[in-house]
């Protein structure tokens, strides 16, 4: 299949491998030209513009940071569809699958748009982090079509374990929502789990080694304990992406009547870590906002574990 992606950053450069490795022809565009062309070698196909993929692709897969860049991407100047253009030619492509993590109300409004041009759209939200793009072991949570996500997942098997058919547009990213209220939650813990042991003169390091197989053992656990007391772990993502994710997520409780009051809590926190300065900081930075240390905003913000923007 021809394919076309959009946003080959941490998460997008794995999948895109993964998917010309399967054989599969890929059309590579990304806002900075460089991130595109490094997957040349890769046997990537580099366009100047979303809307050049019209020309190719019978999908287009997104991987881009927020809402507005979906916006942009589909409906902007040069993008897939071009509306403010009358670029409304959608060439050879049939379906547009989201891997952003975007709002649920704007996935189910462009899902709409699109469906007038005949384009089927599927919000696949991913879990797994970069290791699992890197390793081809994403779990996806779709929402659209069924007929639309059958057709597509032997193609989106390429870099994913599990692909899961939550129902309709917006579907798959309110799943994602339940996912990353649960993953920030747990990161938060672990940091202030840490913290206490570095407090109380316990070695942290080993508290991955003293939980294992216990109620409190996880992945997380096991993934960010050793960022947590050890520097020079390659970044997983930034702090920025969290917060983006968890006020989504507040947004979404308050329009549900759900309440979440841990997840209003982790919200305060990482409002904490922006007035820091930790936003472009990774994952594990949780433990610079919570450590209970006299000195420890100083040397998280000369120090910050710091993680590319994508």
């Amino acid at each position: 299949m021809d394919i076309g992606f959009c946003g080959p950053g941490l998460m997008g450069a794995p999948m895109i491998r993964h998917l010309l490795r399967a054989g599969h022809i890929v059309w590579v565009w990304n806002r900075t030209r460089e991130k595109a062309q490094a997957l040349v070698a890769d046997g990537a196909r580099v366009v100047d513009t979303p809307h050049d993929l019209c020309a190719h692709a019978q999908v287009v897969f997104l991987c881009v940071s927020d809402t507005q860049a979906v916006e942009d991407v589909v409906f902007g100047s040069g993008g897939l569809l071009g509306e403010d253009r009358g670029e409304t030619n959608a060439g050879t492509v049939r379906w547009i699958v989201d891997h952003s993590s975007i709002a649920p109300a704007a996935t189910r409004e462009y899902a709409a748009r699109v469906a007038r041009h005949g384009i089927g759209w599927v919000d696949a939200p991913v879990s797994g982090g970069v290791p699992g793009a890197q390793a081809g072991t994403l779990a996806v949570m779709a929402g659209g079509a069924a007929q639309d996500i059958a057709q597509l997942e032997p193609v989106i098997r390429a870099y994913a374990a599990r692909v899961t058919h939550m129902g309709e547009a917006g579907a798959g990213q309110m799943t994602k929502l339940c996912n990353q209220a649960i993953v920030c939650a747990t990161v938060a813990g672990i940091a202030e789990a840490v913290g206490l042991a570095q407090a109380a003169g316990i070695d942290a390091a080993r508290l991955p080694q003293a939980l294992a197989g216990g109620w409190a053992d996880s992945v997380l656990l096991q993934t960010f304990v050793p960022r947590m007391t050890e520097r020079g772990h390659a970044p997983l993502g930034s702090l920025r992406t969290f917060q983006k994710d968890i006020d989504t997520v507040a947004d979404a409780a308050r329009g549900a009547g759900a309440v979440m009051p841990v997840v209003g809590a982790v919200q305060q926190v990482l409002r904490l870590g922006a007035a820091m300065g930790l936003s472009d900081a990774d994952l594990a930075a949780f433990i610079d906002i919570v450590r209970p240390q006299p000195n420890a905003t100083a040397r998280a913000i000369t120090t910050p574990r710091q993680a590319p923007r994508a």
